[in-house]
């Protein structure tokens, strides 16, 4: 079952050489346990996902540049649909951003 992600969940890359967390700025009253819920529109460079160490594409250091979310949750806040911890993004790069595992509590869809 998927679950809804939040501010500072680890995402990695798979072209990138370590995790880095996600900062919230797409919507301002969601929380699951205090932390802001994450929506499709998390996903400017350096301000929602920074970059992931050095790229295996560029061969030097990541400039994330994220596409567009997929696998979003079909529920929405303010016409924005909320992510999951299945969604992905694909870089223009060519590496696929997703959600690293993390013990950080989840609620459900």
């Amino acid at each position: 079952m998927s679950q809804y992600i939040t501010d500072t969940t680890q995402l990695k890359c798979d072209k990138g050489a370590s995790p880095t967390p996600l900062t919230v700025t797409s919507q301002s009253f969601m929380k699951i346990e205090g932390k802001l819920q994450a929506t499709e529109e998390d996903k400017q460079p350096n301000a929602n996902i920074k970059p992931f160490g050095m790229c295996s594409v560029l061969r030097s250091s990541c400039s994330p540049s994220p596409i567009k979310w997929e696998n979003t949750s079909e529920f929405e806040i303010e016409d924005k649909k909320e992510l999951l911890d299945s969604s992905t993004c694909q870089c223009s790069v060519g590496g696929k951003i997703s959600v690293v595992k993390s013990a950080q509590s989840f609620v459900e869809e």
